[in-house]
């Protein structure tokens, strides 16, 4: 206890200046710490587009991109003239100027094909009357004369060649059944695929200002969230001063409180010392004369002839004096005059209520700020100026009335053709599997027959066996070339008037689509009739071509950048709110916290530190208080010189002496127990009390005279620093709410720009509409008529092989040794064997 003002001093200044130091350097930091706060939370707006636009259409990759990417460039091959936008102006403004030749010319590609598909119109009948003149004379078709060493190797090439052949055949007939199923399965969707644009393409400017109402209604979301917020600024603004500051005032209140016990303990310490003084003076007075008065009479008695072994008793009876003169010591009274009423103040409930105090400084914050809240609500509820006009002034567009009756008109009218469209496409599926069910059937007629003619050629070598069974592989491979004849004319018609249809699809149409040719056909003056003024029945700008607005358009652009719209629209300007978040950050600068009730130091307490520090208490001579402590009461030693009396009382030979001597070490025991024994444990309380002053208060002056001056530096800064705070987290929650009003315009400028009032339906439907056409019918429908011709073309070496093979699988000649008929030679009777070779 007496230890610990001494140790108090010097760990409450380093404790202090640590706080100061750390309160100033957060400060310093403060302004970029926003982790009170943190930032605006994400919010989930409700899309206000409707559910209208395309979705991308895309072929996705498949077994038969290969077949498609090889008809295309057979077409390019076939047409590798350029788009001949002179021809096509010509036709669209003057069809009856078109001259035959130029077309023939561009057509020249296509008029090769129709020449070699009309010599084959008119050659392969030709052959095929021809054939059967020559097989009913039983000529073609028949047997194999003689049998010859070269027969097998002969026989077993066309075999090859036909069985070659036939797989050929095979893998075109199911390519193409492949193809005409995948058409006939896309055409459907692409045909629903037109209403559904068309609808699209009505509700893109109709829709928008409805839409744009939405937007600016969804503003609430963010109002709503601000003003929940706003709720509790106040308290969470004085929670932040309370956790920045708190370090630093609990330092200082600890450091009064402990400065206070301090003050305490020594003024307990001081009076003590006074109170043990002033006894110490009065029992020296007593004492003085009892000693004295012994000393005599001890002296007469030792001094007597009679007393024996007296002599070393009187030597210490003589020294039997006071030792230790506390009237040399200055009084402290001057001290405790100065220090009279210290201390006036309660340090402990004075820390307490400060702490109470400061503790409370959230809940005092929240009460400081309710009118500043209060007038901050009424901005937040009020809404932008240009959020409120941001779908009233969405222009007008003068061809929006116009473009959507005509696109309404070409929808009702366009629901009959399509159904249309979608029966005779069902006649035409049809027509293409009885198609390559015919030449399935040749192929299967082949593939029966060189089976049996195999069949029947390994069971020639057995004497019993008929020939029945290469005969019938014969007859089946002469069906097979009787299908064949039958199916070329059908078959080149079919395919010329698909190819010259799908040709002309791809290399006229999707070819320059994909190369935007047509863009840039469409864009050039007087190439369209004035009817078919796109520019003008899109309404697009003047200074904007159709490529420019479908490139445009396919990066997202919006309406009023594309469109030619009655005034221009700054959806920026709408978006614009720096005027309403500046509303709002001057009122936040209109925030305030009082921390006037923050004493840290009340007037009383202030006073008796104040006294502490000029009352000279560190100015007392403890020194001379030492020195007499140091000195014994009595000089000699009392307890002893009576044990010694008592010793020589009994070896006197005088009974009178003996008994003297013993009154005088009973006075002396007495004078010890009375007088001596009491200002010795006074004197014992006053060392104690001198040392623990002595050691504390060189300490105590210095922390007194610091604790004052950082209360004093505190006080004051207390406020600047509280500002300080109140700036920072006022930035801090500002920052936190323009995240959500920044959160709302950039969602209304990505749902104006790219799902209201996007341009882009135009773009989508374009793209759209190329790949139902180009990707989706015109290479499934060309790659159909790619693989019939195939099979087309191949039937021609299938009737070639198919003929010359059934030769061998017919009974030879001179292997028959029966003049029966042929029938009963290969029915009924045994075969002879012939003489060979």
């Amino acid at each position: 206890m007496t230890r610990v003002p001494g140790l108090l001093a010097p760990l409450l200044g380093l404790g202090l200046g640590l706080g100061l130091g750390l309160i100033l350097s957060s400060l310093g930091a403060g302004a970029a710490d926003c982790r009170s706060f943190g930032r605006a939370e994400r919010l989930v707006f409700a899309p206000a587009a409707r559910v209208r636009w395309l979705a991308p259409r895309d072929r996705p990759p498949g077994p038969l991109n290969p077949l498609y990417g090889t008809v295309r460039r057979f077409l390019s091959v076939v047409q590798f003239n350029p788009f001949p936008a002179e021809l096509v102006k010509t036709l669209l403004n003057e069809p009856s100027s078109v001259k035959v030749d130029e077309v023939v010319r561009y057509e020249a590609g296509y008029v090769v094909c129709a020449v070699i598909a009309g010599l084959y119109l008119l050659l392969v009948p030709i052959a095929g009357l021809c054939f059967c003149c020559c097989r009913c004379r039983r000529r073609c078709g028949g047997r194999v004369k003689t049998e010859h060493k070269a027969m097998a190797c002969e026989r077993g090439t066309l075999m090859a060649f036909l069985l070659l052949t036939t797989l050929v055949l095979l893998i075109g007939v199911v390519c193409a059944f492949v193809t005409n199923q995948r058409m006939h399965e896309q055409m459907a969707p692409g045909v629903e695929a037109v209403p559904e644009t068309l609808l699209s393409l009505r509700g893109l400017v109709s829709d928008v200002p409805q839409e744009l109402q939405a937007v600016a209604q969804q503003f609430s979301l963010p109002q709503k969230r601000v003003l929940e917020e706003l709720d509790g600024v106040g308290k969470s603004i004085g929670s932040t001063i309370y956790t920045q500051l708190k370090s630093t005032v609990y330092e200082v209140l600890t450091s009064v409180n402990s400065l206070g016990q301090a003050l305490q303990l020594s003024m307990d310490h001081l009076q003590a010392l006074n109170a043990t003084l002033v006894e110490l003076r009065e029992g020296q007075r007593d004492l003085e004369p009892a000693v004295r008065e012994r000393r005599e009479h001890l002296l007469t008695l030792l001094q007597e002839p009679a007393c024996r072994d007296c002599t070393e008793a009187q030597s210490r009876a003589r020294a039997l004096e006071l030792g230790a003169d506390f009237d040399q010591v200055s009084p402290v009274d001057d001290v405790l005059h100065r220090l009279k009423g210290v201390p006036e103040a309660n340090f402990s409930s004075m820390v307490q209520e400060e702490n109470s105090t400061f503790n409370a400084l959230p809940l005092l914050a929240a009460l400081q700020t309710a009118n500043v809240v209060k007038e901050l609500k009424k901005v937040i509820a009020q809404k932008p100026e240009g959020l409120r006009t941001l779908a009233e002034e969405f222009p007008g567009w003068e061809a929006a009335s116009r473009w959507s009756q005509a696109l309404e008109e070409v929808e009702q009218s366009s629901r009959p053709y399509l159904k249309e469209v979608q029966r005779y496409e069902k006649y035409r599926w049809i027509l293409g599997c009885v198609l390559c069910s015919a030449v399935l059937l040749v192929v299967v007629c082949n593939l029966l027959g060189l089976n049996l003619g195999i069949w029947g050629l390994a069971a020639r070598e057995d004497p019993g066996h008929s020939e029945a069974k290469g005969e019938a592989g014969a007859r089946f491979l002469m069906m097979g070339v009787g299908f064949s004849f039958l199916l070329a004319a059908p078959l080149i018609l079919l395919v010329f008037a698909t190819f010259l249809v799908g040709g002309n699809v791809q290399t006229l149409v999707c070819r320059s689509w994909e190369s935007r040719e047509l863009y840039k056909f469409a864009d050039t003056p007087g190439n369209l009739p004035p009817s078919m003024n796109l520019s003008q029945l899109l309404g697009l700008k003047k200074n904007i071509s159709i490529l420019l607005a479908y490139q445009q358009c396919k990066e997202g652009a919006a309406l009023w950048s594309v469109l030619q719209l009655n005034d221009s629209y700054d959806l920026e300007k709408h978006l614009n709110i720096s005027q309403y978040t500046t509303k709002l950050q001057q009122e936040l600068q209109n925030l305030k916290i009082d921390m006037k009730n923050l004493d840290l130091l009340s007037p009383a307490a202030h006073r008796d530190l104040e006294a502490l520090q000029s009352s000279g208490l560190e100015n007392i001579h403890y020194s001379t208080f030492l020195d007499q402590i140091q000195k014994p009461v009595v000089n000699t030693n009392v307890e002893k010189l009576a044990q010694e009396l008592e010793g020589l009382a009994r070896t006197q030979g005088s009974s009178v002496l003996g008994q003297q001597l013993q009154e005088e070490a009973q006075g002396l025991k007495n004078l010890y127990q009375e007088k001596v024994l009491p200002q010795q444990s006074l004197v014992a309380n006053l060392n104690l009390t001198v040392r623990a002053l002595a050691s504390s208060a060189p300490n105590l002056q210095t922390e007194t005279s610091r604790v004052l001056d950082n209360v004093t530096y505190l006080k004051g800064q207390l406020p600047t620093w509280a500002t300080s705070i109140l700036r920072n987290e006022s930035e801090c929650f500002l920052t936190r709410e323009m995240g959500y009003f920044s959160q709302y315009v950039a969602w209304v400028r990505e749902e104006v720009t790219q799902h209201i009032a996007t341009c882009q339906p135009l773009s989508r439907a374009l793209d759209n509409g190329r790949v139902i056409l180009c990707d989706m019918i015109a290479d499934p429908w060309n790659a159909f008529w790619f693989c019939l011709a195939w099979c087309t073309f191949f039937l021609i070496p299938s009737i070639i092989f198919a003929v010359k093979t059934s030769k061998y699988f017919r009974p030879i000649w001179k292997r028959l040794s029966s003049t029966s008929s042929e029938e009963t030679q290969l029915f009924r009777i045994p075969r002879v064997t012939s003489l060979k070779l």
